[in-house]
């Protein structure tokens, strides 16, 4: 029988603390930021620290993987219209085929694979941490974001006074699905106008987000549902093969971007 080595319970807490602290401070500037770890989110995170990118993924709940850990109605299958299998394949997620163009999954099990994947490729996660602002910088580029820990949105008014923190990167992500949560905050700033997702249109709605998925501002790429709000884009409902495809267009669009400055820098 195993017999664990002997610590005390001060011991695990500076464990926590100490690498906690070490991953955030050295986070506090990132070559990308991406607001929102639902299925976009990660594989934009993924394929950016695959190509050696300094990724950061903040998402405002305890888990990772948004609605591809539970798909439609409750129901924990996720679909995939073709070409989108690809990425199920990539993954080594098991699926099969409900109708000729039309792949179905378990919803846990594609959702832990590409969260496995994305840590794999070196992306790092803020969770339980919320997006409240952005950071601006010349020429009205986003260069950063504002966050907070989410449990500070359910404190009562008269103690919610806790001031948030900035953290910077070169380029943001907006991942953050419907909500669109830093489009929004542009919006709000009077920097940037939104039309708000449409009607259910599944066939139309995924290969307009591809379409449109890109540099919204300068220094903010959308990916996702976001991409819908900001363009007024009809929804997609539980099929995911538009989400994980936008975010693998996201990556690329920030990679070459990241590779023009480089360039230009010089």
């Amino acid at each position: 029988m195993a017999v664990f080595h002997p610590i005390d319970e001060m011991d695990v807490t500076k464990a926590i603390v100490g690498s906690f602290m070490r991953q955030f401070e050295e986070y506090a500037k990132s070559d990308v930021i991406i607001v929102g770890g639902g299925p976009s989110g990660l594989m934009a995170g993924r394929d950016l620290a695959a190509n050696g990118l300094k990724t950061l993924i903040v998402e405002r709940n305890n888990y990772i993987g948004g609605g591809f850990w539970i798909g439609g109605y409750l129901m924990n299958k996720v679909t995939l219209r073709a070409p989108a299998q690809a990425v199920l394949e990539e993954l080594e997620v098991p699926f099969e085929e409900a109708q000729p163009g039309l792949f179905v999954a378990d919803g846990p099990h594609a959702c832990s694979k590409l969260i496995a994947a994305a840590c794999d490729a070196g992306v790092k996660f803020a969770n339980m941490t919320i997006f409240e602002d952005v950071v601006i910088r010349e020429g009205n580029r986003v260069a950063g974001v504002v966050i907070n820990w989410t449990p500070i949105n359910s404190l009562p008014r008269e103690i919610t006074c806790v001031d948030p923190v900035a953290i910077e990167a070169d380029l943001i992500i907006d991942s953050t699905g419907h909500d669109a949560c830093v489009v929004s905050k542009l919006e709000q700033r009077g920097m940037a106008e939104t039309v708000g997702f449409g009607a259910m249109w599944v066939e139309r709605s995924e290969d307009l987000i591809l379409e449109h998925t890109g540099e919204f501002v300068p220094g903010l790429i959308i990916t996702g549902m976001a991409v819908s709000t900001a363009y007024g884009l009809p929804r997609m409902g539980p099929t995911f093969g538009g989400m994980l495809l936008s975010g693998k267009r996201a990556a690329e669009i920030a990679i070459a971007k990241l590779a023009e400055r480089a360039a230009a820098a010089k």
